[in-house]
Parts: structure tokens; sequence; C-alpha cells
């Protein structure tokens, strides 16, 4: 500087001067940064850590290499101290630059491979830090020749000052250095602390912040989670157990209500078949059978969408085997009092059940001719109206929910389904040159489902799934022997339309696994199909 300038003038000229060149390093950094990643991101190529990490210290490096150029050194006559320390800037910004480029190698090696990278994040910068101080300090030692022993003194005792006062803080770093390294639970694991139940978005130097099923993000201090009970649903696998309890009434077998919760499991997709869902019996009570029924799942963010389709499920299915659930005491004497009223309104109740059944069979497929046939007979019935009301008056009506499984392919049947509402798909599944297919087809209202068992005692052909919440009729073999038993030519006409129907379908049967040829044969050969369904009235006759 000027040689009529003070010595102290020129001191603080060259400091504000320095701190100057690095605001404006730092700004360049900072403009540099934004229009690299605008750019990437334009052209849909999303800015990696890699480059940003270089920028800054490459940006610090060229504002540091400026002031060695000669006219910058004419124009501004320094003192050789204040170079001394643009040089011992320039090493810095060197070093710095060498460990950013190790540590963005690494980190991007990784990523490239996406595996997560083997340090936790609080230990990792932890390590940065002190390995940026050990660069600092080397610097002061070597390039400027400053006692950093004095230093270091001093530095520990403002450290233990600091540590005091900070403890709380140094209690979060060092509990979050402790979560991360021990591997407690890591990123997007579902866990639960207290209260607190969802997925764990990140944890820093001070908090883990938790995305809860509510979409909030809660920050729980690392000291504080250190210190709780934390479940780890995702650890040692994915696979975790939900537990549903149910109770059902004392008039309601243990094994039949046991098999409904075990068979609403089983119709969840989401619900593993291994390990196996299991039902128990938990208590006795003053209002029936307390159960508890507990299955598998990997995907714990649905929880609570599993659980209500398992619920659902089990409605429907304790509704179709008439297993009560325990009501409260009011609405027990209130059905008590309907019960004990006339006898017309009970009567009322079943003639319109009746007739609902009458007519969802009337316009159903069941006991007609081929619609598709040729003459006068397509579409008919095969009996009058007084027996399709008689069998009105005998079938079960049963309600489906959606997604739930009415049988699976290869299951033995005895009963057939007339779809009075809703929608069903049907799923074949079978091989064909060694690779297997599947075939899938649909059942609207007024179609039949899974006859072939009743006309013929073949296992399921199909497995038959409700896609829209559904309404069927069933028809058990018993029904349809007494049916047969005061039609004995019904058995002929159904023998030789069930044999022709599986003749025309032979070559596509003998593609599914579950039929053998010998059942194959029997189910094309009306002679067997007749024998089949006077074993049906024999049976009956047995029976009474």
């Amino acid at each position: 500087m000027s040689g009529s300038m003070s010595p102290n003038t020129a001191i603080f000229l060259e400091v504000v001067f320095f701190l100057f060149a690095l605001a404006c390093a730092l700004a360049l950094y900072l403009l540099l940064r934004i229009l690299i990643t605008r750019t990437l991101v334009a052209a849909k190529r999303p800015a990696g850590p890699f480059f940003l990490q270089l920028i800054m210290p490459a940006v610090f490096i060229l504002a540091t290499l400026a002031f060695k150029v000669g006219f910058i050194r004419r124009a501004f006559p320094f003192s050789p101290k204040f170079y001394l320390f643009i040089d011992a800037a320039l090493v810095f910004f060197l070093a710095f630059l060498f460990v950013r480029l190790i540590n963005a190698s690494l980190v991007a090696w990784f990523a490239r491979r996406q595996a997560p990278f083997p340090l936790p994040r609080v230990l990792h910068g932890l390590i940065l830090a002190v390995v940026y101080l050990v660069v600092l300090f080397s610097v002061f030692k070597r390039v400027l020749g400053i006692n950093i022993t004095p230093f270091l003194a001093t530095s520990a005792i403002l450290t233990m000052i600091l540590g005091l006062a900070l403890q709380g803080v140094l209690s979060n770093i060092l509990a979050g250095m402790s979560l991360q390294f021990i591997k407690s639970f890591n990123r997007g694991d579902w866990v639960k602390v207290k209260d607190v139940e969802g997925v764990v978005l990140e944890t820093n130097w001070r908090e883990t912040r938790i995305l809860d099923r509510a979409s909030n993000v809660i920050c729980i201090p690392n000291n504080v989670i250190s210190a709780e009970l934390v479940t780890n649903f995702n650890f040692p696998d994915k696979k975790t157990a939900l537990l549903f309890p149910v109770r059902a009434a004392f008039s309601a077998p243990p094994a039949a209500v046991q098999e409904a919760l075990l068979e609403a499991a089983r119709d969840v997709p989401e619900v593993l078949s291994a390990p196996t869902p299991l039902a128990y019996i938990q208590a006795y009570d003053d209002y029936g059978i307390s159960y508890i029924l507990k299955f598998w799942v990997t995907d714990f963010a649905r929880k609570d969408a599993i659980l209500t389709k398992v619920g659902r499920l089990i409605w429907y299915k304790f509704g179709r085997r008439g297993i009560e659930i325990p009501i409260p005491v009011g609405e027990r004497v209130a059905e008590i009092v309907k019960a004990m009223g006339p006898e017309k309104a009970t009567a009322a109740v079943e003639e319109q059940s009746l007739e609902r059944n009458l007519r969802d069979l009337a316009v159903s497929a069941f006991l007609r001719y081929p619609a598709e046939g040729k003459g006068k007979k397509a579409g008919r019935l095969l009996v009058g109206e007084r027996e399709v009301r008689a069998l009105a008056a005998a079938v079960m009506r049963r309600k489906y929910t959606a997604g739930e499984v009415i049988f699976r392919q290869g299951d033995r049947g005895d009963s057939a389904f007339v779809i009075a509402s809703g929608l069903i798909r049907g799923e074949i599944i079978y091989e064909e040159k060694g690779k297997k297919y599947s075939s899938d087809f649909k059942v609207a209202p007024g179609g039949i489902f899974g006859e072939m068992s009743l006309f013929t005692g073949l296992p399921r052909t199909a497995t038959g799934t409700v896609e829209q919440e559904a309404e069927l009729l069933e028809i058990r073999q018993e029904d349809f022997g007494r049916l047969l038993a005061r039609n004995p030519r019904l058995a002929e006409i159904m023998a030789g339309l069930v044999a022709e129907r599986n003749k025309r379908n032979a070559d596509f049967l003998a593609k599914i696994k579950e039929l053998s040829a010998k059942d194959i044969a029997a189910s094309c050969s009306k002679k067997t199909i007749l024998q089949r369904l006077k074993g049906l009235i024999r049976l009956l006759k047995g029976k009474s």
C-alpha cells in the first residue's frame, strides 16, 4: 500500500479487501450453482451431488489465483504478509477441493449401484468437519508458520465451556450418531415411537423426522428417541404381523368362527400366505367369545387399508354362516320385541324373499335350454314355473363383497351359483407346451357359475372372485336333488346338455391340470353324468 499510509490503516484495508473478495467469490458460487441446476433440470438431467460439491472450492481457488496475476499485484501493492495469507488460502482451498473430490466420487459410486452409503449421515458430516479442521490447522502451521499449540489449548477450554452451555445440542448430536451407527432404523422404515407411528424421513444433527399417517411431520429430538422404546416394523425384514380382534356370539361354534376368520385373511391379496394366518380364542366374557386374527403383511404403510379389507370380509363371511356379532343390550331387546310381534310380519318378509329369489331364478340361465341353440326350445325353461318357485324357496341368498373369493380352482364343490346382482370374475389357469397361461371371463347378473361341479362332481375348473359387490343364489346338491326327484325326465335332459357342452370344450379342459383324462371323459359322457344326477336322488332318499 502507499508508503504515506499508517500500518494499522493498511492492515485494515487489506482485511476489508480480502473479505470483499471472499464475498464476491461466494456470490459467484451461489449464482453458478443456481444457473447450473436450472440448466440441468430444464434439460431433464438433474444435477448430481458430484458436480455441485466441486463448484464452491473451484470458485474460491480461481478467486485466490486472481491475486497472483501480475497486473492485480501492481494495481493493489499489498504487503508481502497479505500475499502470504493468499498463498495459505490457495493451499487450503486446493486441499478442500481434493477432499470434496474424493467424497463426491464415493457418494456417486454408491449411488450408481443403488446402494446406501455405508456411513450414517451425521457421522459422515462429522468426519468431513474434522478433516477440514485438520487441513486448516496444518495450513496455519506449515504455510503461515503460526504456533497452533496455544490456540489448541485455548480451543480446548472454549470447547469445554461451549460443551457445558450446549449440553442438549451435543446430546442430540451424539444420540443421532448412535442411532445411525447402530442402524436402529433407516430412512424409509416404518417405526413407532411412543404414540407416533410413521415412516422415517431423515435423522439429522438434532432430530429425527417422522411422517405420520395423518401426513404430519413429527420432529423428535435424538436424545429423546434414543431413550424411548422404538418398534421398527421393517426389521429384520419387511414382514410384520397385524392383529384383528373380533367377538362372536356363544351360539357360534368356535371352529366355524376360526374358519371364517382365516378365510377372510386369505382372500386379501396383501396378506401373505407364508407365514399362514392364525386365529385364536382370546377370552370368554359377558358378551361372547373374543377372538384374535393374526396375519402377516409386507406393506405396513397400507395397514389401515388392509385391516379394513379383512374386517369387511369378516362381516360378509359371518353373515353367510349365521355367526352373530354380539350387540348392545338395547338393540337386542328391540330385536326380541320385534320377534314377538305379529306372525304376519314374518310371513310377509318370507314371501318377499321368496319373490326375489323367484324373480332372479326365472331370468337366469339356470334350468333353461342354451340360448345360442337352434329351434323353438332355445332359451326356454326346462321345468314349469311351479318347480322354479319350489327351488326359489330352497336356495340360499348370500352376499359377497368386492375382492372376496367364492372358490378356487381345484377345490371340491357340490353347489352352483346364480348371479342375482354384481359381477363375478372367473380365472382359469391352464398349461400348454409346458407353460402356464390364464384365461379370464366375467359372469353378470342372470349368469350361472360353478355348475360344472354340481352336474358332474368334478373339481372346480376356475377361481371365482367377486369384482363388484354381489348377491348370489346358492343351489346346493340336496336342493337340486329334490328338483330332480320331482322331475325324472329333467336328469336325462340336463345330462345331454352338459355332455354336449363339455364335448365342445374338451380340448381346453384337457389343459387344466386339476382334471385327469378320466375326469374329462366322464364329463363328456351323457351316461356318466346321468348316473351322477341319479346318484343325487338316491343320496337324498338315503338321508330321508
